[in-house]
């Protein structure tokens, strides 16, 4: 399947100068929805994924039909005061100022191989900050899958060492 061809490119925004590619035409398919979580499911069973986990919000919706079609778990990775119980955090920074993901102390198990899912791959600095938790946690990270790659700013190589699996990519 193309899916390019459900991927929307809006031109300034959220700021002048930026092209956003915009996921909500894929989504609101079912057959290209349905699609791309299969591929990603695949690339799943290919590394013998244990567990999934997503960053908020997009990871949350490609990451969780995965996790259910395989029978095994979704963790979710969110930003702060968003999980009830104890949590473990990374604070990382962005171009411009900051950020803090957060993830449930018992989320993942010491040896648990642990896919990372989300929609879309720039810097790197998202996937990143959520290796390290899981990594802190014990778990072994088996891969990294996203729909989208923005090759032009090397999130890869910020990601190297690790496997990468992207549906499709854009310069």
């Amino acid at each position: 399947m193309d899916f390019k061809k459900y991927i929307a490119s809006i031109p300034d925004f959220p700021q002048p100068g930026v092209l956003f590619r915009d996921i909500t035409p894929l989504m609101s398919d079912g057959e290209a929805f349905h699609a791309a979580t299969s591929e990603i499911q695949k690339f799943a069973e290919q590394v013998g994924a244990e567990v999934i986990a997503g960053p908020e919000s997009r990871g949350f919706i490609f990451g969780c039909p995965v996790a259910a079609n395989l029978h095994i778990g979704f963790v979710p990775v969110r930003k702060p005061g968003k999980l009830p119980r104890e949590t473990i955090s990374y604070r990382y920074d962005l171009e411009y100022g900051s950020n803090e993901l957060h993830m449930h102390k018992d989320a993942i198990t010491p040896g648990q191989k642990v896919l990372i899912v989300d929609d879309l791959l720039a810097t790197g600095g998202t996937v990143q900050a959520t290796i390290k938790m899981i990594e802190e946690l014990g778990g072994v990270v088996v891969g990294c899958a996203f729909l989208i790659e923005l090759e032009g700013l090397k999130g890869r190589d910020a990601l190297a060492g690790y496997e990468v699996f992207t549906l499709m990519s854009y310069e």
